[in-house]
């Protein structure tokens, strides 16, 4: 079997002009299923890193690559078997979600202590959706049944803004 690299070329090795033009930030639509391991919030970046310019939005990579990294490692802690990351840009904000493999607990107060537990280990995600003007949570509306779901909206005008000093925690 023959493979053709020469016609089929790769992201790093195309010319600017050719097939890997930039794509508009509304057709950000990623996800990745992961295994809940320890090398996989890296790699979860990594995925970031790449998407975000690809799709113009370079400016904003600081930010919602911590929020990823963030949200996929405590997804890593809490899960057995695999984590889904998913990356979307909709309404001008940058939307994170992060499914883990750990159930919802029926017990009332074992689910409030699991998710104190998660967001105490979440501080640092915190700081950068507050310094982002942005959103996160854990659960909601449309829970899978099957695992736990952790989520961060940014705006894509505060991610932008990340690191330009203007660090204001309300």
């Amino acid at each position: 079997m023959n493979l053709d690299t020469v016609s089929c070329q790769s992201p790093t090795t195309a010319p600017a002009a050719g097939p890997f033009l930039r794509a508009a930030p509304e057709d950000l639509a990623y996800s990745l299923t992961l295994p809940a391991a320890p090398r996989s919030p890296g790699v979860a970046r990594a995925v970031t890193r790449t998407v975000l310019p690809a799709h113009g939005l370079a400016e904003a990579t600081d930010a919602v690559v911590q929020v990823v990294g963030e949200l996929a490692a405590c997804a890593c802690r809490f899960s057995t078997t695999e984590v889904y990351v998913s990356l979307r840009y909709r309404d001008s904000a940058l939307r994170v979600t992060v499914y883990d493999g750990h159930a919802r607990h029926a017990n009332a107060h074992l689910g409030a202590a699991c998710d104190l537990y998660r967001r105490v280990s979440l501080r640092v995600l915190d700081r950068v959706v507050r310094a982002c003007h942005g959103e996160w949570g854990i659960g909601g509306d449309r829970e899978s049944g099957v695992g736990t779901r952790m989520w961060a909206v940014l705006p894509h005008a505060g991610a932008s803004g990340y690191l330009s000093g203007d660090r204001t925690y309300e």
